[in-house]
């Protein structure tokens, strides 16, 4: 069985609230379990692949398309 994907909208939003709102949106996932962001924040990026590699959760896809980030990550155990 998939598990939905958790969608967050964080674009607009300057540092650290797309992190917070991802963070508080991966509290309510499963193990596995994939959140995507969208942020517009130039630090963003550096932010969730420092956060993925402290929490250990897997940084599934990163790229910028125009002037908005995708982040891809699943929630570790």
């Amino acid at each position: 069985m998939t598990e939905k994907v958790i969608e967050v909208d964080a674009r607009g939003l300057s540092c650290p609230m797309p992190l917070l709102k991802a963070r508080k949106a991966i509290a309510t996932a499963m193990t596995g379990q994939r959140v995507v962001v969208l942020a517009t924040d130039p630090g963003a990026e550096r932010d969730f692949t420092a956060y993925c590699e402290r929490a250990g959760h897997r940084l599934v896809s990163l790229a910028w398309t125009d002037d908005v980030l995708r982040v891809e990550l699943a929630r570790g155990e």
